[in-house]
């Protein structure tokens, strides 16, 4: 917490600007008053956070009232007093001990004020006037765009109706699906009834093949000579066969001969 006096230079009296420093250092939790001095600047002596307070003189150099003009601004700082509860404006905007130039310097400058502010009123009745036309272009435009929303909330539910017609027939395709999976089961325990008996069978066949086996393999031992004195057979007859053809043959060869002479 600091203290801090505070010159105000400028067109700074009575234009509202205590008015202005009272509300500024209420915001900021300042306390501390501001006075009017002779020669036409204002005093403000204070005490608070010395943020709160640097935030104050920048908003007086920056946001001052429309009618004030703020020259200089001067500060001295000083130790913490604790010497006020709040921030007051002090004194009246006009000297106790005025003299009738003063006064008429007043009245000159209440009108001087009076036309500025005629000024300022005119100006805020055109920027109205605009702003009512540029209100009234915009409700067109959201009327326009409130009718287009309708229409798209509109094909909105039709694309949610389609929708639900949409799920209703999947809710129809996936019963028909449970009925093909329960039917599929079903077959799935047929085929698996199936491949036990079928287990039964191969193990049947494959112990009649291996008594097959066994009984082939007796007939070979038994009837083995059998089969090689077919085979002396075979070759005898085969011999047989080209002594006979050689004959054949030969007897041909004669005929031929035997014709040929007798012609």
């Amino acid at each position: 917490m600091i203290r801090a006096d505070i010159i105000i230079t400028g067109n700074v009296q009575m234009v509202g600007f205590r008015t202005f420093l009272k509300n500024l250092a209420d915001s900021l939790h300042i306390t501390g008053y501001a006075k009017n001095l002779e020669d036409g600047s204002v005093n403000v002596v204070c005490e608070g956070e010395g943020e709160n307070i640097e935030e104050m003189i920048g908003k007086i150099r920056e946001n001052s009232p429309s009618f004030a003009s703020v020259g200089d601004i001067s500060t001295e700082y000083s130790d913490y007093g604790a010497e006020f509860t709040s921030f007051e404006r002090t004194d009246g905007d006009v000297p106790k001990e005025a003299t009738l130039g003063d006064l008429l310097g007043v009245m000159k400058s209440f009108d001087t004020k009076a036309e500025t502010l005629v000024g300022i009123l005119s100006g805020m009745d055109s920027t109205l006037k605009g702003v009512k036309e540029d209100t009234s272009l915009m409700l067109d435009k959201q009327d326009q765009m409130l009718d287009k929303q309708d229409s798209m909330l509109e094909k909105q539910d039709q694309m949610l109706d389609k929708q639900d017609q949409m799920l209703d027939k999947q809710d129809s395709m996936l019963e028909k699906q449970d009925q093909m999976l329960d039917k599929q089961d079903s077959m799935l325990e047929k085929q698996d009834s199936m491949l036990e008996k079928q287990n039964v069978h191969t193990q049947i066949l494959t112990g009649f093949r291996d008594q097959t086996n066994q009984n082939f393999e007796v007939l070979n031992v038994k009837y083995g000579r059998i089969s090689e004195k077919m085979d002396g057979i075979l070759d005898e007859m085969r011999e047989e066969r080209r002594e006979l053809r050689t004959s054949m043959e030969g007897l041909t060869d004669a005929i031929i001969k035997v014709a040929e002479s007798k012609k």
